[in-house]
Order: C-alpha cells, then structure tokens, then sequence
C-alpha cells in the first residue's frame, strides 16, 4: 500500500489512490475498479468505510456504478482547456501561449452571489475575491472569466486583491501562498444568450449564444479552493469526444 498522508480520512485515502490511478490511466474507462469487498480486505477498514470511498469516487464524475455488476472507471469528459492551463503552467511557469494575454478587468472583495457562496461552502461571511479577465489572442477576445476565492484564501493570497497578471496563473500562486494543492475539478457546462456586459466584453452581437463553464477546484482534502465562471463565445468552443462504436 502506497504512502499517503495520515492527517487524510481513511476513504480518502481509499479514493485519492484510485483516483490516480485513473489519471495515471493505470485504471481507463470501463475498467472495473474494486469493489467493497476486496477494498475493505485490501485496506483493513471496514465496508461503509470502503463504499464511503467508492461514492467519494463517484462525486468526482471518475466512476460510476453499474447495478447488479459493480463499480467502472467513467470516460473522463473534463475542461480540457482548464486542464491544459494547469498544466502548462506547472511545467513552463507560464499560462498563457504565445499571442494570448489576458487583461483584468476587476478585482477585489465583493458579496458573492448565490451560486458562488454554495460553491465555496460560504455560510455566514459572503464576501469573497473575485478576479475577472478577458484573454484575448491576434483574433479578438477567446474568453470572459470570474475566479472566485473564500475570504481565508483572499487574506493569504494578496496578489488576488490587484488588477495585475499573476505570472504563474491564479491557482499556482494560491497553491503556493496557502499551502492547499488543486486535486481534481468539477465542471459544469450550458448555453444561454449573452448578457449585455458578457456581449461588450466579448465582442459579440447581442443576445449571441455562449457557452458558460462552471469549474470548481478541490483541494487534497476536498474543499473547494477555487470556483471558476467563464463565459466562452460561439466560434471559440465545440465539443470533441471519441468513443468506440462497439
């Protein structure tokens, strides 16, 4: 059994090891993962425990449970631009790619709406940071994006509260000020008409169709960290997915 942090609940530590193991694809879609049984053997805890795992897994969108046969790894359908800001930004330092820069329109405390405050587990004090940017590229603007952070992470992280770039990207440098490391995200995605202030930023006709992503980041202890709203115009986005016809 690997070494993993002891400060974790005994089913995360059950679910984080499956969960890279996903990622790694040492486990790919449709593979049957263990089943309470054999992970309450295999761990030495017992099977609520071991099904506290498996639903943990089942939360993040990575498996999914088939009745009467068990449990199997989902096909991963991610942000794959999100997932490709990460991680050019762990390996270059940089999050951007040549011709692409962002400009911050605003930034600071505000009261967090309804959707942000749930997504962030805000409760009593609503008022989080908010950093909101354009990126733009040679051809006009490619997204409209509001980061959101909780007050805790806000008084840690000044560079949040500045209407200037964060070299790094926000969540590397949140990473870094708080200690908290981004684990897995959740998205969820829809189209409407654009608002008036999403159609000006966005360069587009009014009542344009866009393409919202609602993108939470959490944390090794599954708190959230970051909640993410962007705002995508119609000639910027398609969904690609392939999949086996048999």
């Amino acid at each position: 059994m690997p070494q993993i942090e002891e400060a974790q609940p005994k089913y995360l530590q059950i679910a984080h090891y499956i969960r890279d193991q996903i990622l790694r694809g040492d486990l790919r879609p449709g593979d049957e993962v263990p089943s309470e049984r054999q992970l309450a053997a295999d761990w030495k805890v017992s099977r609520p425990t071991a099904a506290r795992s498996l639903e943990a897994l089942s939360h993040q969108g990575l498996v999914e449970k088939r009745q009467g046969s068990g449990t199997y790894v989902r096909s991963l359908e991610v942000n794959r631009r999100a997932r490709e800001l990460y991680g050019r930004a762990r390996q270059t330092g940089k999050i951007y790619t040549p011709g692409e820069y962002a400009v911050i329109t605003s930034a600071g405390w505000l009261e967090a709406p309804d959707h942000v405050a749930e997504a962030l587990g805000l409760v009593k004090d609503r008022r989080a940071v908010h950093r909101r940017r354009v990126t733009n590229n040679q051809d006009g603007p490619i997204t409209l994006s509001t980061s959101w952070f909780a007050p805790d992470v806000g008084q840690r992280a000044p560079k949040l509260l500045e209407p200037e770039r964060i070299q790094e990207g926000t969540l590397l440098y949140v990473e870094n000020m708080t200690g908290r490391q981004g684990s897995y995200a959740e998205d969820r995605m829809c189209a409407r008409a654009a608002t008036e202030e999403e159609a000006e930023d966005l360069q587009l006709a009014a009542d344009s169709a866009v393409l919202i992503v609602h993108h939470v980041v959490f944390d090794l202890q599954d708190r959230p960290l970051e909640f993410a709203e962007a705002t995508y115009p119609p000639h910027r986005w398609a969904f690609e997915q392939g999949y086996p016809l048999t």
